[in-house]
Order: C-alpha cells, then sequence, then structure tokens
C-alpha cells in the first residue's frame, strides 16, 4: 500500500485518469482496505509466477503471465488510492507499502527466469531490483526523499516483463524459440543496474551538497 504523502508517492499518470478514480470510488463502497489490495497483488504476482513457469511447455500461459503481471500493477495503484483519496489507511501501512512489492518483483523476475530458461539470470534480476528498491528507501531515510528514477524503476521493469511475456508468445508459435523473452530480461538486469547507479549516484550529489 502506498502511504507517502502526496508529494513522495511514484508519479504515475494513471493515477489521474477517470478509470483510475471510477475504480476507486467502487473500491471505498466496500469494505476492502488499501491493505487488502496490496495482499490481492502478491496473489496475482504468484498467478503470474506460475504461469511463467509452466509458460515453456505451454506457451500461451504467456499471456496469463502478462495479464497476471498488469494485474499486480493495478493492485500497486489502486492500494495507494484507497489509502491516500479515500483515507483507509492503517498503522502497518509502511509494511504494505513495500514488503508485498518486494515479494512481487522477486516472484514475478524469479519465474521469468525459469520461463526463458535462464534460471539464474531470473535470480540476479531479482536481486537487482531488490538493490534499487533498497537504494529508493535509503535516500528516503536520508532526508532526501523517494527517488523513482529509471530508466528500470518497478513500472518499467514490469512493462519490459509483459512485453517479453507477449513477444514470448509470438515467438514460440512462429519459431519455436525463446529469444525474445531472453532479451527481455537481459534488458531488465541491464537496466536495473543503471537505475542503481543512477539513483547512488544522485544520493551522493546530496550528501555533498549538505556538507557545511
Amino acid at each position: 500500500m502506498e502511504i507517502e504523502t502526496r508529494s513522495d508517492r511514484r508519479p504515475l499518470a494513471s493515477r489521474n485518469t477517470f478509470w483510475a478514480a471510477s475504480a476507486t470510488r467502487l473500491l471505498l463502497r466496500t469494505p476492502i482496505t488499501a491493505d487488502h489490495i496490496s495482499l490481492l497483488g502478491i496473489v496475482f504476482s504468484a498467478l503470474a509466477g506460475w504461469a511463467l513457469v509452466v509458460a515453456p511447455t505451454s506457451p500461451w500461459a504467456f499471456l496469463a503471465a502478462a495479464v497476471g503481471i498488469q494485474l499486480r500493477l493495478l493492485c500497486n495503484m489502486l492500494d495507494g488510492l484507497v489509502a491516500v483519496e479515500g483515507r483507509r489507511s492503517s498503522y502497518n501501512g509502511p509494511l504494505f507499502n513495500e514488503v508485498p512489492d518486494r515479494i512481487e518483483d522477486t516472484i514475478i523476475i524469479i519465474a521469468f527466469g525459469y520461463a526463458t530458461g535462464l534460471d539464474w539470470l531470473g535470480y540476479v534480476t531479482a536481486l537487482f531490483a531488490i538493490f534499487t528498491a533498497y537504494i529508493r528507501a535509503l535516500g528516503g531515510t536520508l532526508g532526501f526523499g523517494q527517488d523513482f528514477r529509471g530508466p528500470m524503476a518497478k513500472p518499467q521493469r514490469m512493462a519490459a516483463l509483459t512485453i517479453g511475456c507477449v513477444g514470448a508468445f509470438a515467438e514460440a508459435l512462429i519459431a519455436g524459440t525463446q529469444y525474445v523473452p531472453q532479451v527481455a530480461l537481459i534488458t531488465v538486469a541491464a537496466g536495473a543496474l543503471w537505475t542503481a547507479g543512477r539513483r547512488l549516484s544522485a544520493i551522493s550529489s546530496q550528501l555533498k551538497a549538505r556538507q557545511p
């Protein structure tokens, strides 16, 4: 669940759309809390992970995984809307803001590695993704605010993997190979390292500027 202040939230254009506002109003008519939505994101991630694991023998599962990834992102957006705009945050908000995200990233990225036949790279990429999130949180603890810069922040990682899933499905039907998802995973890994470097550089610059 996103519990940051409005000025310290991940910038998402979709958050200001008509359909997002409508979905939020609908959820607020129910007893569902932001924490519930955060947990639902883990469920969708687990379903996406399962689909990715079976995808090498059932290419249609790549499409199911793509849907699961996008539903995970939808939960990640709606929990923040319900928490902040709907004022349904809880004392555990900071935990639900971060822990489910890390679980979801790890499940999806590691499973994507198995789907591509590069299971080791899935583990490495998941580690890189956690590292970028750690640096973002570190900057916040140092008083610099949350740094959501990319090029491979969470939304971009999930977009790349979604495209990789769709491309993998098409490639499996046409050629029976799996180069597209491998390229997608390598791109996410390299982009996550680049993102980590940019965020570290930004923190270093701010620490330098803080010195008397």
